[in-house]
Parts: structure tokens; C-alpha cells; sequence
């Protein structure tokens, strides 16, 4: 089988099932959602994903190992994350 994300950097079988399950099928797919859509998505769907995922997707759509992210970019990314978590206030 040729799995279009398979092929991006930083995406290996596992990540490419979990994009798949939630309706990612392409570059293009995970280009329309960005990364961090994306990795709420698996996350939604209960799959265990850690933040390096989240990392990963982001530097498979810039085509750079996720290591190699800038700590500022990390950081905005886990803003954004962290903005539509619900809170636990009653």
C-alpha cells in the first residue's frame, strides 16, 4: 500500500493509522486541518498520542524532523492546544 503520509517526514505507520481513523488521507487533508486540529482529532478519538505527535505532524507539513522545531514554535503550538481545552470550573 502507498500511504501518502507515511511518506512526510516524521509520520511512520502508526501516526499515518491515526490520521487515517480520523478522516486524514492526505497532505493536502492534514495541510486543510494543521497540526494542531489534527492532533486534537486523534486525541478525540481516544487514541494515547503524547505532544510528539503533535510536534511530528507539524514538522511533517514544514518537512523538518519535529527535534528540529524552535522551542518558540513548540511553545506556540501548545498555546494553541492548550486555548480550547475545556476547563474544569464549575
Amino acid at each position: 500500500m502507498n500511504d501518502e503520509l507515511q511518506h512526510l517526514k516524521n509520520l511512520g505507520k502508526t501516526s499515518a493509522q491515526w490520521l487515517h481513523a480520523v478522516g486524514i488521507h492526505s497532505a493536502n487533508d492534514l495541510r486543510r486541518l494543521g497540526s494542531v486540529d489534527a492532533y486534537r482529532a486523534v486525541r478525540a478519538r481516544g487514541f494515547r498520542a503524547s505532544k510528539v505527535l503533535l510536534y511530528a505532524i507539524e514538522g511533517a507539513l514544514l518537512d523538518v524532523h519535529w527535534n528540529d522545531l524552535p522551542p518558540g514554535l513548540k511553545d506556540s503550538l501548545n498555546g494553541q492546544l492548550d486555548e480550547h481545552r475545556p476547563s474544569n470550573k464549575s
